[in-house]
């Protein structure tokens, strides 16, 4: 029965010459991308991670990260999926390519890489001139923020992602070039790692001047050591996790919480 049921999905997800491309979104970033190149009518079904767009709240659910739903995915006859590298499980991923369903994968290590992905997914789903106008805006904002806050000694800056056990970014992270627009640096910039465990002396070793994480509870534990009571700030939202367009002006938020509460701010 399974076997029929791949067959009868390879024969569907051929997209017929003039039907309107039907796209499965694998990541949230990916579905806020096709938002924003006023796309989404193209989307048939999305996997769900955190609260969806209002845009998107009907649409069919092909489960969660780590959690993807083959069959339902099948059900939607997608012609191309929409995925961040490790977000779906490689077996499932290498299923889904041999049912010969196109795939367009984005993993942006800086905001540059980001706005060329963007751009590419505009052309690949039939939006090319909406992602070059999108992307123009993004760049222009881009180039706006590096000159804006621009320090000849950049702030160092430890980004905690959890803290039991510690975690943080490695250099080649999205968020440390967002960083880098701010005027700051990484510590760990050096750790090639996706999402590095560190220990407490290692960070403390390096020096930070802020240290930043998603909620004053992640923070908690630092407050042992007095001389950095000044130093711990919230990251203002949860759009740096997110690499969409959308990521620029979560960039320009975290650039003015730094210039005003930075040590030695202007």
């Amino acid at each position: 029965m399974r076997i029929l049921l791949c067959l009868l999905a390879l024969l569907a997800c051929t997209a017929q010459a003039g039907e309107p491309l039907r796209v499965v979104s694998l990541a949230p970033s990916m579905s806020e991308i096709m938002l924003e190149l006023q796309a989404d009518d193209l989307l048939v079904g999305v996997l769900d991670g955190g609260e969806r767009p209002a845009a998107l709240r009907d649409l069919p659910s092909v489960g969660r990260q780590g959690q993807l739903d083959m069959e339902g995915l099948l059900s939607l006859k997608p012609d191309l999926l929409l995925f961040w590298p490790g977000g779906v499980a490689a077996a499932q991923l290498d299923q889904l390519k041999r049912l010969g369903i196109a795939t367009y994968s984005a993993e942006p290590h800086n905001l540059d890489q980001l706005l060329e992905q963007i751009e590419g997914l505009a052309v690949r789903v039939g939006r090319a001139e909406r992602g070059r106008q999108h992307v123009q805006v993004l760049r222009g904002r881009l180039q706006q923020l590096r000159q804006q806050y621009r320090r000849e000694q950049p702030l160092r800056v430890f980004y905690q992602v959890w803290d039991r056990p510690l975690y943080t970014l490695g250099g080649r992270q999205v968020v440390s070039d967002a960083l880098a627009v701010c005027g700051a640096r990484n510590i760990f910039a050096d750790l090639s790692q996706p999402a590095p465990q560190v220990n407490v002396e290692s960070v403390l070793l390096r020096d930070p001047q802020v240290i930043l994480a998603g909620d004053t509870a992640q923070l908690a534990s630092w407050k042992a050591w007095p001389r950095l009571n000044a130093r711990l700030l919230v990251v203002p939202d949860k759009g740096l996790e997110r690499p969409s367009g959308q990521m620029i002006e979560a960039t320009a938020r975290l650039c003015t919480l730094l210039a005003a509460k930075a040590p030695g701010s202007r």
